[in-house]
This record gives structure tokens, C-alpha cells and sequence, in this order.
């Protein structure tokens, strides 16, 4: 079954347009829910709407209405929401350009894939596509999702567009009352060093295929568990050991000392305690069986 567009208008740049689909790049339908049930009967809970006077009411008794006092409401109907039509209802028209590095990381939103509604666009879609991928640049442009005006940036993907929509300056907070007392002296030149050495000793290529949600694969593994009659698998957190000064973590991390040894449940008798590390306290030199 084809994908279900979560827009459909057109992309525009001066006088050049063509019908576009935007379409969600993202799912969360593989992620583990739980749903509310009674714990006797085991029954899925329904969750009613309630007048505080009425009681149970039904849903299709239900209008939106916005709070412009304290408990004072005015009714919004489908059709007043329909009367606000501004130009991005239906056209992305692009604003202006500018480079990926200017648009702060914190105001990205929501990641969306934007592609041309029929054979027809896309002599134009590849045009708009191909000059944006040439200059290097990301469209700003608007649309209404959700009732609201998102503003929005574009860039070519493959062989499509990348959009993502763009917070609202309103909707950040400012970094003041969270950083306003960190000291902003400068560190120790030594520990600074090491420091940089460990970022490069950990220097690697960023494959998210490497950075699975291992939380929920526990969770997983602990349903399965249960399905099966078995009691749940308690994992235990590792051990935290005793705390040492910056520097000896430091060296240790590049393995400047040596490193601390993993736990075990049952130390060989004939081996001899590990030494003190980063990180660590006196544990068992075997660890790996």
C-alpha cells in the first residue's frame, strides 16, 4: 500500500512550481506501548470523556474551544478554521536560502521526505532539487500542519527532498537560568590534552546501526520471558567503583595505567587482586569467563 502524504500542495520558488507530497520520515509504530487494563478482569481500559456535570459524554457532543480568560471559552468550529487561509495552506513557497551550519541544531523539529505529486512534476522537481544540491544551500520556506504555520527547511536527499520543520524562537528556552553558573575558566593545559587524545582515540564514523536501543531490546527479552512462564531476567547495573582524581581517569582512559578489571562473580584463587584504577576498586583480575 502506498504511503499515506501528510501534505499535499506545491513547492514554489519565484515563478516556478510543482505539486509536491510530504510524507513523515519517521515512525514509531515498531516501538513497545503498553496499553491500561483492569487488573482483575485483565480488560482493556476505555478512556471516556467526562463533563464534570453531565458525566460520560459523547465524543461527537465534543467542540474546540480556546481559554481567553480563566474558564472563559470561545467556540472554534471546523469552518472557522477553515476560513484561515493564508498562501502556505497549499504552497511551500521558498523564502530565501542559506547554509546547513546557520540553522541551530536545537530549532530542528520533525524530519519529513518531500516528493513530486505525479510524472508531470517531475521534469520541475528534479530541476529545483539538482540546483539545490549544486549550491549547497537549504530552502526556507512555510506550510500549515496541524493547523499551524511551520517554517521549514529543504534540501536534496537522494533522489527526493529532506524537509524538516522548524521550532518556533517562542518554543526554546534560553540557556541562561541552566548555564548562568557554570564557570567558564579555563581548564588544566595537561588534563585538556589527554582530554583531546581520548576524542581521537574514540574517533569513529557515525552509523546509527551501531547505536541501538538496548533498553528496548531488555524490555523485549523480558516479555518474551514472561510469555514463556519464566520469571523476568534482572539485569544488574555495573558496579561503580571508587573515585579517583581527574588526571589518574584521564591516563588510565588511554591507557596510560592500567585499566581496571572487569567484575566477576567468583575470583580464581591463585590470581592476585587487580590494582586500583579510573573508575574501579579492587576487583578480580579474571573477568572474562
Amino acid at each position: 500500500m502506498a504511503p499515506r502524504a501528510s501534505w499535499k500542495g506545491y513547492l514554489k520558488l519565484s515563478l516556478v512550481s510543482c505539486p509536491v507530497r510530504l510524507y513523515p520520515a519517521t515512525s514509531s509504530k515498531d516501538r513497545i506501548t503498553f496499553n491500561q487494563l483492569h487488573k482483575q478482569t485483565h480488560n482493556r481500559i476505555n478512556m471516556k470523556p467526562v463533563d464534570p456535570e453531565l458525566g460520560l459524554v459523547e465524543r461527537s457532543d465534543l467542540v474546540k474551544g480556546y481559554e481567553y480568560e480563566d474558564k472563559q471559552y470561545v467556540i472554534i468550529e471546523d469552518g472557522d478554521l477553515e476560513s484561515v487561509r493564508i498562501e502556505s495552506n497549499h504552497t511551500m513557497n521558498i523564502e530565501a536560502f542559506v547554509d546547513e551550519k546557520d540553522v541551530d541544531v536545537i530549532y530542528q523539529d520533525a524530519p519529513y521526505y518531500l516528493a513530486p505529486d505525479g510524472a508531470m512534476a517531475e521534469e520541475t522537481f528534479i530541476v529545483l532539487r539538482e540546483a539545490m544540491r549544486k549550491s549547497g544551500k537549504l530552502a526556507v520556506a512555510r506550510l500549515v500542519l496541524s493547523s499551524r504555520e511551520r517554517v521549514v527547511t529543504i534540501g536534496a536527499r537522494e533522489t527526493g527532498m529532506f524537509v524538516c520543520t522548524l521550532r518556533n524562537p517562542s518554543e526554546v528556552r534560553g540557556t541562561a537560568e541552566y548555564f548562568g553558573n557554570i564557570p567558564t575558566g579555563t581548564p588544566d593545559p595537561e588534563m585538556l590534552q589527554l582530554a583531546e587524545a581520548l576524542i581521537q582515540q574514540k574517533l569513529t564514523r557515525f552509523d546509527p546501526k551501531n547505536y541501538e536501543d538496548r533498553y528496548e531490546i531488555a524490555l523485549m527479552n523480558m516479555i518474551k520471558e514472561k510469555l514463556k512462564g519464566h520469571k523476568p531476567i534482572i539485569a544488574a547495573a555495573p558496579e561503580r567503583g571508587n573515585v579517583i582524581n581527574l588526571m589518574d581517569a584521564l591516563k588510565a582512559s588511554l591507557g596510560q595505567t592500567k585499566p581496571p578489571a572487569k567484575s566477576k562473580t567468583k575470583a580464581a584463587p591463585e590470581e592476585k587482586p587487580a590494582k586500583v584504577a579510573a573508575g574501579g576498586g579492587a576487583r578480580s583480575a579474571k573477568s572474562k569467563k
